[in-house]
């Protein structure tokens, strides 16, 4: 049996740089992964449309990876922690045998699919029965920037969902459930309207001296925002745990 990394260990490999600032974000949506992440699998897991991050590998250290992604060029990508085993592949149509997986995930990967029901069915198709499915997506109201007096500061909207390939916005649960047939088994939020300033910031076109200076300023209302923060807290995005 592996059991995934403790929470602190996981926390503490946040591929962005500067974790506590601009990487807030991304910390945040590793604990709400990691709440919904099963403790303990078998040992093989498939990494969806896994482009660059690694963070399956960073989530259970020991596991054997596929990294699967349409572009083949990532193989040459993949980050020194990734020790996965790359596959060029289309998420609609997995190049497995049913049941070949104990773990599948589409951490930010169902948002830039256009026929994503196949693409969650395929996802159930691989994983074997008692498996899951991981999913991160943004909700379908998401907005950026979340503060209107960021506005001046920050990319519009379409520009940020083309520059990411989003093909929808993101999804309300019902939606997902309908996806996968059923309600998902866990759910953690991320992203609260506090916390939500310092993703705002991070992805704005303020010069790095100003931003520090927000930072500060924010700091500790952002703090308590993010250690108040529960599954199911008001959140912008959403991680979900299937099990077939």
């Amino acid at each position: 049996m592996i059991r995934k990394a403790p929470l602190g260990q996981f926390l503490s490999r946040n591929p962005f740089p500067h974790g506590l600032t601009d990487g807030l974000f991304y910390r945040e949506k590793m604990r709400a992964i990691h709440r919904v992440a099963p403790s303990g699998i078998e040992g093989r897991i498939l990494e969806i449309g896994g482009g660059r991050s690694g963070l399956a590998s960073i989530l259970y250290p020991n596991a054997d990876i596929v990294t699967l992604d349409v572009d083949p060029e990532l193989g040459r990508l993949q980050p020194p922690w990734a020790r996965s085993t790359f596959v060029c592949g289309d998420a609609c149509a997995l190049p497995f045998a049913d049941d070949s997986f104990d773990v599948a995930t589409l951490f930010d990967v169902l948002e830039h699919i256009e026929d994503d029901r196949r693409a969650a069915q395929e996802a159930l198709r691989v994983v074997r029965p008692g498996g899951y499915v991981l999913v991160s997506t943004p909700e379908a109201d998401w907005h950026y920037p979340y503060f209107r007096i960021m506005k001046p500061f920050c990319p519009h909207e379409s520009e940020l969902m083309r520059e990411w390939g989003h093909v929808r916005r993101g999804y309300r649960d019902p939606e997902l459930a309908a996806l996968f047939d059923k309600p998902p088994e866990l759910r953690a939020t991320f992203i609260n309207p506090v916390t939500a300033f310092f993703h705002d910031v991070a992805f704005s076109r303020i010069g790095k001296r100003r931003r520090k200076v927000l930072y500060a300023l924010a700091a500790p209302i952002t703090a308590v925002g993010y250690a108040l923060h529960r599954p199911s807290t008001r959140g912008t995005e959403t991680a979900f745990s299937w099990r077939k």
